[in-house]
């Protein structure tokens, strides 16, 4: 596989950069809180104006908000048909739907042949069933496990192919009307990705994204240099790697951020489409490579397979790095991220 060099933070945990007074004096700053339902940050390292600083944020938020509600699922909005709108609809008719959903739910289609499966945007009424059941826990308290025969009852409406998209006509059907989409495997990736893009074509560099995790870097700081950042410990405090990287994307999929507890056992947000529960391979998987939007769909298709597949499936790739991590501790990694932190 072909080794690059990555460019980045790390998504397990806020950035840990180590500024010289001079580059603090230079970095720029904004924070938002009302995408995705997490905290999404812009940083220029450009030592760009402030008006430049904040014409550039400007581009940022209004890609992210457009796809925020393009991809919501809970809720609709005036004006626009989304996901929510899409599912339900489910079974009844067809659904007129923006050019930039059409070309996400294509995309979408592709990420599950590559993947086999593994991340699967029409698992919706499966992680229904889980995040009903993890929301009643509040989110690390303790709660029940969803009925058994719900799960595999809900399994039976998950084929990707009841998802019909008609292209020329920008619409969606859902053929299956007890199915429902869930792109939250894949939705905060790509919309980064978006844009990332959206600063690329103004010529910007020297800036990092993090959406909620998912991190888009776009060039090296001005310097020349890249970003110096930790690999957290998911089984405690501390890190596990320290490394550098710059001009890539990088994700993680862990259980330690998002789960409930049932008679002891700990329970993530990460389902495996052919168990029905949360994975149980890896307590996180960290993906390097250009595209966010791939980054954020294999560190979930490789959090839900064995390191034997997921190793087969990346060696089938150009430009992708990969550190996974056992429960017990165990790390394996490709030939780039051992490179990185032996420096």
């Amino acid at each position: 596989m072909r080794t690059k060099l990555l460019a980045i933070f790390l998504l397990i945990i806020l950035p840990l950069l180590m500024l010289s007074c001079e580059e603090n004096a230079r970095v720029k700053t904004q924070e938002y809180y009302d995408l995705f339902n997490t905290v999404s940050t812009v940083q220029s390292y450009l030592g760009d104006t402030d008006e430049e600083f904040d014409e550039n944020c400007d581009t940022v938020y209004t890609t992210l908000s457009e796809y925020h509600k393009l991809f919501d699922i809970y809720y609709e909005y005036a004006g626009i048909n989304n996901l929510a709108t899409v599912n339900r609809l489910a079974g009844r008719e067809s659904v007129e739907v923006s050019p930039l959903l059409i070309d996400f739910l294509l995309y979408a289609k592709d990420i599950y042949s590559l993947t086999d499966g593994k991340t699967n945007i029409a698992i919706g009424a499966v992680t229904k069933l889980w995040h009903g059941e993890r929301e009643a826990a509040e989110d690390g308290g303790e709660g029940k496990l969803p009925d058994s025969k719900l799960l595999a009852e809900a399994a039976r409406h998950t084929s990707i192919d009841d998802v019909i998209i008609d292209k020329a006509s920008c619409t969606v059907f859902l053929r299956d009307p007890e199915m429902s989409l869930d792109v939250g495997a894949i939705g905060k990736g790509y919309a980064a990705e978006m844009a990332k893009r959206e600063l690329e074509q103004l010529g910007i560099s020297s800036y990092v994204l993090n959406i909620g995790g998912n991190i888009c870097a776009i060039g090296e700081k001005p310097s020349g240099e890249g970003w110096r950042t930790s690999v957290r410990n998911p089984h405690g405090n501390g890190y596990v790697a320290s490394v550098v990287i710059s001009n890539t994307s990088c994700v993680t999929s862990g259980d330690y951020e998002r789960y409930y507890t049932v008679e002891g056992v700990r329970y993530h947000h990460i389902i495996d489409p052919e168990t029905l529960y949360p994975a149980e391979y890896f307590s996180s998987v960290t993906v390097f490579t250009e595209n966010s939007a791939l980054a954020d769909a294999l560190s979930t298709a490789l959090f839900c397979m064995p390191y034997s597949e997921g190793e087969k499936l990346i060696s089938s790739l150009d430009g992708v790095e990969v550190l996974w991590i056992t429960p017990s501790g165990e790390q394996f990694m490709t030939e780039g991220v051992s490179k990185l932190k032996s420096e």
